[in-house]
């Protein structure tokens, strides 16, 4: 499985979003998901739509 590296930052500034949701990473569910590092389940994330 390919290794996502993270970014630290604790601001971003991004033009011409269509718009973005705030969920929780969950393991299983019934809607898109997303690759993300397991270490990061049950954290709240932003997910920005451009």
């Amino acid at each position: 499985m390919k290794k996502v590296e993270i970014q630290l930052q604790n601001h971003i500034e991004i033009d011409d979003i269509h718009g973005f949701f705030i969920r929780k990473v969950t393991k299983f569910g019934n809607s898109a998901k997303v690759d993300c590092p397991k270490e990061y389940l049950g954290r709240t994330v932003y997910l920005v739509i451009v």
